[in-house]
């Protein structure tokens, strides 16, 4: 395996911890900028909607890889130094959103060129090795980036994040020297917005819409996870290791669901789902006890992740046969759109009632609605067809 897959991995892993950390550092952000709870929350829905941003400036982009993939990582490092050395709550806002691009359009680039870089023999090795940064940016590099936070207060982990990513660029950029760009075909941009039509295809809509309703739940919970901890008598020691046990759960929800999905996705998404809905009521419930907040999120990263993981796999299969360039674009799409949803939702719901764990209720909401959505989309499958057609995946 080519060195440089291991550190385009580094980056990703840099990358996935500026997303997730700022969940146990928004209550230090707050006070620190004189925002409320709620406002702070926005840092991470508009991560998301920095990420939704940059999916179709990828589209457009025809920069060398080199050059793009050295560009993205070092504005990605510039957002966050800047972010660290800011005072006001709106550049910190701007940083985010141009963090987030950047990430969007280096994971984008880099996935890209993996089969230039690797061949088709250890392709699926190498996706697994960069994509795993995000995996365990959960389970060490949020948890750490929190103590960090604590310790010497949330800049410094901004300023860590930076000199993470400022470590890969010149790497990244020696390194891809020798890989050659693939020449575009006319008329490549008119064939992808027609490929956008696939949404209109009632299997793919569903897959979407659950796909979208399931994150929303997942990041409303998480963006408050860290509050809601710090919120218990004791708990802010706790903060780091409640985080950890999130990802833990998380990286074991997908492998699990990783191992049987193929067998049994119609299962896994329609109990499963059912399944997350009571799992983000039980959250709610003991939210207020450090035991049950140490259990839950280890279950409730499971489960939500598992039940994500298998959406995003119905989300490619169900649009590649009409849309094979966007189906994976598709899925990041509509699950980062899941993420913005969610924390915009919950903010205004946790500074009305001054309490955290409203986020956990307003997570069940947004599963009992996707809830609706699969089993309406079953009772129509049950219907017997009016026209012969080929079967459809739920």
């Amino acid at each position: 395996m080519p060195i440089v897959v291991f550190v385009l991995a580094v980056a990703v892993f840099a990358q996935g911890t500026s997303e997730f950390m700022v969940s146990g550092l928004l209550g230090p952000i707050a006070a620190d900028v004189g925002v409320s709870l709620g406002a702070a929350g926005l840092l991470t829905s508009l991560f998301a909607a920095g990420m939704v941003l940059g999916s179709p400036v990828m589209a457009a982009g025809r920069l060398p890889v080199r050059h793009s993939v050295t560009a993205f990582l070092g504005l990605f490092c510039a957002a966050h130094i800047v972010g660290a050395a800011t005072t006001g709550f709106a550049v910190l806002l701007v940083t985010r959103v141009a963090a987030a691009v950047a990430n969007a359009g280096f994971l984008a680039i880099a996935l890209a060129v993996l089969p230039r870089l690797v061949g088709p023999a250890v392709l699926g090795r190498a996706t697994s090795v960069v994509v795993s940064g995000v995996t365990v940016a959960c389970i060490a590099g949020v948890p750490a980036g929190t103590l960090l936070g604590q310790v010497w207060g949330w800049r410094s982990a901004f300023w860590a994040v930076a000199v993470l990513s400022a470590a890969a660029l010149v790497p990244v950029w020696m390194m891809l020297g020798d890989v050659r760009d693939r020449a575009t075909p006319d008329g490549r941009a008119r064939s992808v917005r027609r490929e956008w039509s696939v949404l209109r295809q009632r299997p793919v809509l569903v897959a979407v819409v659950a796909g979208v309703l399931v994150n929303a739940a997942t990041f409303a919970a998480f963006t408050y996870l860290g509050t809601i901890t710090n919120g218990i008598a004791g708990g802010d020691r706790w903060v780091p290791v409640v985080l950890a046990l999130f990802g833990v759960g998380s990286f074991l929800g997908v492998m699990v669901t990783g191992r049987y999905s193929d067998r049994h996705q119609r299962r896994i998404i329609v109990v499963g789902t059912a399944l997350l809905a009571g799992v983000w009521l039980l959250a709610a419930v003991t939210a207020h006890t450090l035991v049950g907040v140490l259990v839950m999120s280890v279950v409730a990263g499971a489960v939500a992740f598992g039940v994500g993981s298998t959406l995003i796999a119905t989300i490619v299969q169900t649009a590649a046969p009409a849309a094979p360039r966007i189906a994976g674009a598709l899925a990041t799409t509509a699950f980062n759109v899941g993420a913005v949803l969610g924390p915009v939702a919950a903010g205004p719901l946790v500074d009305r009632t001054d309490r955290p764990a409203t986020a956990l209720w307003c997570s069940a909401v947004f599963t009992a609605a996707a809830v609706g959505v699969v089993l309406a989309r079953l009772s129509r499958r049950r219907r017997p067809p009016r026209h012969a057609g080929v079967p459809e995946r739920v």
